[in-house]
Parts: C-alpha cells; sequence; structure tokens
C-alpha cells in the first residue's frame, strides 16, 4: 500500500529535506508541497492521507485542526504546543476519533533514544539538569526537546517516590539557574556553527553519569519522519513523542 503524503512548510530547512526522504522512501508517495503563501487545500485537492507539518509555532495550531477537521492524519515536527494547546487538541480528536497526530519534539532516533534512556537512569540519581544547545537561527527557548526530556525525568522521579532534587540556591537574580520544568532545572544555548545538541547530567554522591545527543544535520531527523508517516495509518489519537511509534523495551 502506497501511503499519500504531504509536506506543509516544504521550503523550510526540515521541510525541504523531508520532501526528498519522502520522495525516496519506499511505498510514500509525495502529492503536495504547500509553502507560506500556499492555501491547506491544497493537501485536499492533492488527495493526500498524512501530512507532515514542520512549520513555525504561531501556525502550528491552526494547521492540525485544520488536518484534523478534515479526516488526515498528521506528523508535527514544529515546537510550541504547551499542555493549554495539547489539551485543545485531544478534544478536537475526540470529536474526529478516525484521526490521529503525532506530535515529535525531536525525529532524531539518538535523541529519542537519550530521552529514553534519562527516562530509565531518572530513579536512580539524586541530581537531574538539562543543557540544551541549537544553532542561533532557533525561535524558542528552551527546545521543545529539552522540555520534553524534563518532563519525562519529572515523570520518572515521581513514580519511583523520589523528592525534588538538591539545590539550596537562594539568590539569582540574572536567572543563572536557568527554566524550571516540572522541578528540573534546564539550561538553552544558542551557538554559532551548532545545529542541536541534548546534555542529560544525573549525579548522586560520589558518581555522575551524562548522556549527550548531536545531530550535527537536518537529515538525522528524516529517519524518524519516514518511520512515523508509515505509522501513523495504523493509528488514532493523539501521542507525543516520537517513542511512541517505536519498539522500545522499558526494562
Amino acid at each position: 500500500m502506497t501511503i499519500r503524503v504531504a509536506v506543509i512548510g516544504a521550503a523550510g530547512r526540515m521541510g525541504s529535506h523531508a520532501v526528498e526522504a519522502i520522495e525516496a522512501a519506499e511505498g510514500l508517495e509525495l502529492v503536495a508541497t504547500v509553502g507560506r503563501e500556499d492555501s491547506l487545500d491544497t493537501v485536499l485537492e492533492a488527495g493526500a492521507e498524512v501530512a507532515v507539518e514542520l512549520t513555525v509555532p504561531k501556525s502550528t495550531e491552526d494547521n492540525v485542526r485544520f488536518l484534523v477537521e478534515h479526516g488526515l492524519k498528521a506528523v508535527v515536527g514544529t515546537t510550541g504546543w504547551d499542555a493549554e494547546k495539547l489539551a485543545r487538541l485531544e478534544e478536537l480528536l475526540t470529536a474526529h476519533p478516525e484521526s490521529a497526530v503525532l506530535i515529535a519534539p525531536n525525529f532524531s532516533i539518538g535523541a529519542v533514544l537519550a530521552m529514553h534512556f534519562a527516562e530509565l537512569a531518572a530513579p536512580y540519581f539524586d541530581s537531574a539538569e538539562v543543557v540544551e544547545i541549537h544553532h542561533t537561527r532557533k525561535l524558542d527557548a528552551p527546545s521543545g526537546t529539552a522540555v520534553h526530556t524534563a518532563q519525562k525525568i519529572a515523570a520518572a522521579r515521581t513514580a519511583a517516590g523520589l523528592g525534588a532534587v538538591p539545590d539550596n540556591t537562594e539568590s539569582d537574580p540574572l536567572g543563572g539557574r536557568g527554566a524550571v520544568v516540572d522541578g528540573i532545572h534546564v539550561h538553552s544555548v544558542r551557538q554559532a556553527g551548532m545545529n542541536a545538541h541534548e546534555e542529560i547530567h544525573f549525579g548522586s554522591m560520589g558518581e555522575a553519569l551524562t548522556i549527550r545527543t548531536d545531530s550535527w544535520s537536518t537529515s538525522a531527523f528524516m529517519p524518524g519522519i519516514v518511520t512515523a508517516v508509515k505509522e501513523i495509518p495504523h493509528r488514532t489519537g493523539l501521542a507525543v513523542g516520537l517513542e511512541n511509534y517505536l519498539s522500545l523495551r522499558t526494562a
């Protein structure tokens, strides 16, 4: 069976690579590419079954709503999906049970595995912090990947009955301790010459564990996008994180 695919945001860095990856993938047919000035009706007119949404945070919710309301399944790589937006999307999907949406903070297999390893490690260490490093063109901070990582670490610590990470900071007028996501500190670096990188730091008395993932090229995200596009026709509802479409063992 051939899956008919559209790419929304096809002119961007991620989008242009996604177009090439979908055209090269067995079992996928690229039927539409949508740019900033194009109507989303192009996706419907082309008969797409799955749309890959790779635009910008201010546009992504409206785009995904359009896709769901018209019965398409959506693979979303755009960040900016906070709890409020996800709740609205879940409500929308309840009214359109035939549809499915995957929101992936990161399509890099290495990054997904790093988050998975962090979730496994979290109950065994007292301290945990996340550092994300990206190119200077990135619009949001912290990255969706870092937020997702921190949330997973926090949930694993809570499930294990652990309390707050130790931190005796009394004064931080300049924000040196970074953002706090569910009790986990997250630090963002925007540096020329970098692409997409994450370090996950764990520590206990006498030992430390650092998990690092590096994506040096946008091409690193393409196997994850192709995997998601091939899997989503078999899914319904909302999933957040590519790991939900992979066979990862929890123990």
